[in-house]
């Protein structure tokens, strides 16, 4: 397995207080932040260590901290609280430095008021509600993007949050100094899979370069006969063997070919410390069939992967791959490939030639060969299955030109109730959310690709913490059709008006939650700052004629 153990990492549980208090209450501080800090790190949800760190109080130690965690390799992020009121102008310079990955974690220790025995000592040590409100300004003010997750920390609700959160530094941390390798260019003519790759190593990370896929071929080559016969004895053993694939098979010879593609493009990576590559089969020099079975093998052992030179993508499986390592299902490479506009029951079906991740496979693979239509080289070897039903996502990271954004796409897949006996490619078949029209049109108008990460395993939340990582745009809320009712009403009315896309900050989702009084779902409309409600209330106030009254009298 290529992926790292999750529990080798750790996230630093840090608590602000002040000096203010006194010695006794931030004794008591401490013990509070040391008991939730030990829940966290025993939750079985939770998939990395969290570390208790002493309570800090002054600005000198809060930058000592942040400078000790940006030198701690092992440190990917903080969870930060404020038991009580710390001033936040001591978080600045700390903030400043701060390199890893910040969750502020809004809970306090009581879970309900002692209703009989509250007193001010109380009131004095469980200042959570302003003390946190204090801290998040800060943030706001400087613009930190930070994931923050509100509930009592006993909940397993939080806990959920703070899992994906930590598995999107976990995947975020693993991009950090890690080598791509793209065998040859892209694919000719095509666009979506080109980008800056000077500036994908500034804003993500990592560092894409290119072998000519000569040199894997010399190290192909190299590759001794009785490595291919263990390798091809293992097919046998874990797959579903062709009967022309098996031993005196008429193909069995393009079975020892793939082996010692798999073979060689698995040292060839281990030697170069390559987390992922692409491929194309535009440029198959010197390789006798397109890697099939050997993606799909790597893939399944943690390699990211992208076809057709497509190395956004390659870096973004590979990062799904460490998010979702130790949860149910898979992350594979995959692509939007034909879709089924029956009425009332329209679906995408979605492959690619060969390379799919046999990790969200629906059962036992199938180990077949089969003619390829592209790329002027032997039949290759390559893994066939479906792939089970329930809610998974698709990802897609584009480069804008001047700034790169992640597409996601929350879908349903759904079980094939038909035979595809000449298809012979892994493939699954989904619904789009909230359906077709809406998810593709805004999939379309976001600049969305072709190519894209799936997983069974993660979910949006997880993906937005790793865009605000990131510092990139992240696109989850597309053509929204009731922002898009709305706009045209308030359009209509021939007034000036303010729009806030919230999908591509979470300050200012949270900002629109605060106003809106909790209220999440988009839009939320405001007027003379005072909260109307989302799509259905302004047209109720529309329909009773109060609509009109309320914009004349907007400033």
């Amino acid at each position: 397995m290529n992926l790292p153990k999750l529990k080798d990492f750790e996230v630093w549980f840090v608590t602000g207080s002040q000096h203010l208090y006194g010695p006794e209450t931030l004794l008591q501080v401490a013990e509070h932040s040391g008991k939730i800090a030990s829940t966290l790190d025993k939750s079985k949800k939770i998939p990395l260590r969290v570390v208790f760190k002493p309570v800090v109080k002054s600005p000198e130690e809060i930058y000592q901290l942040c400078a000790e965690a940006n030198a701690t390799k092992n440190c990917i992020g903080i969870i930060a609280w404020m038991h009580t009121f710390s001033p936040a102008k001591m978080w600045i310079n700390g903030l400043k430095i701060l390199q890893k990955p910040l969750c502020h974690l809004h809970t306090q220790f009581n879970r309900d008021i002692p209703w009989g025995k509250i007193d001010m000592d109380f009131m004095n040590l469980n200042q959570s509600a302003h003390g946190d409100r204090e801290f998040g300004f800060l943030m706001s003010r400087m613009r930190i993007e930070r994931k923050v997750v509100t509930g009592h920390w006993q909940d397993p609700a939080v806990h959920e949050e703070l899992n994906m959160w930590c598995r999107a530094a976990a995947g975020w941390n693993d991009l950090q100094g890690a080598n791509f390798v793209r065998f040859g260019d892209n694919m000719r003519q095509v666009a979506v899979t080109e980008g800056d790759k000077v500036e994908a190593q500034i804003k993500f990370g990592y560092s894409v370069n290119t072998h000519g896929v000569g040199d894997l071929v010399a190290v192909i080559n190299k590759i001794k006969d009785k490595q291919v016969e263990d390798l091809c004895a293992l097919y046998e053993k874990e797959y579903k063997l062709a009967a022309p694939l098996k031993k005196n098979g008429k193909k069995r010879q393009s079975l020892k070919d793939a082996a010692k593609i798999e073979l060689g493009l698995r040292k060839f990576l281990e030697d170069g410390n390559y987390k992922g590559y692409t491929d194309t089969f535009e440029d198959l020099h010197g390789l006798i069939q397109l890697p099939g079975i050997a993606t799909q093998r790597l893939m399944a052992d943690g390699y990211g992967f992208g076809g057709e030179g497509d190395w956004k993508t390659a870096a973004l499986v590979r990062a799904m791959k460490v998010m979702g390592h130790g949860l149910p299902g898979g992350n594979s490479f995959m692509e939007d490939y034909t879709y089924h506009f029956e009425p009332g029951n329209n679906m995408v079906l979605g492959s690619h030639m060969l390379e799919i991740c046999p990790s969200i496979a629906n059962a036992k693979p199938s180990c077949e060969i089969h003619p390829l239509g592209i790329g002027g080289k032997a039949d290759p070897v390559r893994l066939v299955f479906n792939v089970k039903g329930g809610a998974v996502l698709n990802a897609s990271i584009v480069a804008m030109g001047n700034r790169f954004r992640l597409i996601v796409n929350e879908v349903q897949a759904v079980k094939p109730k038909q035979a595809l006996p000449k298809l012979p490619v892994a493939r699954v078949l989904w619904k789009p959310l909230p359906d077709m029209q809406t998810a593709c049109s805004g999939w379309i108008l976001a600049g969305g690709a072709h190519h894209t990460a799936y997983s069974q395993n993660l979910n949006s939340d997880c993906l937005q913490s790793f865009a605000e990582m990131a510092k990139i745009e992240i696109y989850t809320a597309m053509a929204c059709p009731f922002c898009t009712r709305a706009l045209k009403l308030l359009t209509a009315k021939n007034i000036a008006f303010e729009e806030i896309d919230v999908t591509l900050s979470a300050a200012k989702r949270q900002t629109m939650r605060s106003r809106a009084n909790g209220k999440t779902s988009v839009p939320q409309v405001f007027i003379n700052d005072d909260h109307i409600g989302g799509c259905d209330d302004l047209f109720a106030l529309d329909q009773a004629g109060h609509l009109d009254k309320l914009l004349s009298m907007a400033s």
